[in-house]
């Protein structure tokens, strides 16, 4: 009996031990990010480079999926808000949901299949073929010279493309209620700018920069700390994409319920 009990113990307490050693050493991580963002040698190349990274060469894809977004958005609310005569109200439906929330998952969902795991393949190789250790021994530390570029990058570009993406949804909207459906376009205009506040951009925005955080830490961690060769790099790389997502969904309502 006592066995049964201690293998019970071993069975359960594996999984929350792993768990708890995973979010730990993933919690030192992001302390040691924080402190080195601040320290000297501040490198603006890489801190740019990995900007473009990011920001830019995501342009596209939030482009297509943001503008399509907001016209479906459109399109659906159309269908039902024709059953009250109310299509006016169409624009204000389209911004709040992108402002709001839309937007600011959208594209941190979006990011962190394309940008996370990518910096988990890419720091996972260096770590695999030892170019991280090789950094050690030249007395550059690895986590101020790979990680705090992209943290920088993550933090600052998310809320950068988290308005393109606005934009476009709110464009997308636009084109579907206006040019398509036929809704008045002064009062699709109005009730798009009417209801709007500074709050619902600005919470939209911190959602973004926490976003890209959990999205360049996660990539990070997942790459810097990957052992086991090829196969390695490829479940870090799958790793850091679920766990970025399930943490991007998990915050949102936290930091929706703090700001409404």
């Amino acid at each position: 009996m006592i066995k049964l009990f201690i293998k019970i113990l071993e069975i359960l307490g594996k999984p929350l031990l792993d768990f708890l050693e995973e979010s730990g050493r993933l919690v030192i991580l992001f302390y040691k990010v924080i402190i080195l963002t601040f320290s000297p040698p501040f490198r603006l190349r890489n801190i740019f480079y990995q900007m473009v990274e990011v920001g830019v060469r995501s342009l596209p894809v939030i482009f297509i999926t943001a503008t399509f977004t907001g016209m479906v958005l459109a399109l659906q609310s159309y269908t039902g808000f024709k059953r009250f005569n109310a299509e006016s109200l169409m624009g204000s439906l389209v911004a709040l949901s992108m402002t709001r929330e839309l937007g600011p998952v959208l594209t941190g969902l979006i990011v962190s299949g394309r940008v996370g795991s990518a910096m988990a393949a890419e720091l996972g190789t260096m770590r695999v073929t030892e170019q991280i250790d090789a950094l050690v021994t030249l007395a550059v530390n690895p986590i101020h010279y790979l990680i705090v570029p992209r943290f920088i990058a993550g933090l600052t570009m998310l809320p950068v493309l988290t308005m393109f993406a606005d934009a476009l949804g709110i464009a997308g909207g636009y084109l579907v209620g206006v040019v398509l459906l036929g809704v008045n376009p002064v009062a699709y205009v109005e009730s798009t700018f009417n209801f709007i506040t500074f709050e619902d951009i600005y919470s939209g925005l911190f959602k973004a920069s926490a976003f890209g955080i959990i999205v360049a830490i996660v990539g990070c961690y997942k790459g810097f700390y990957t052992s086991g060769g090829a196969e390695g790099v490829g479940k870090a790389t799958t790793a850091s994409v679920v766990l970025s997502m399930m943490l991007i969904l998990i915050s949102d309502y936290f930091l929706t319920a703090l700001f409404f």
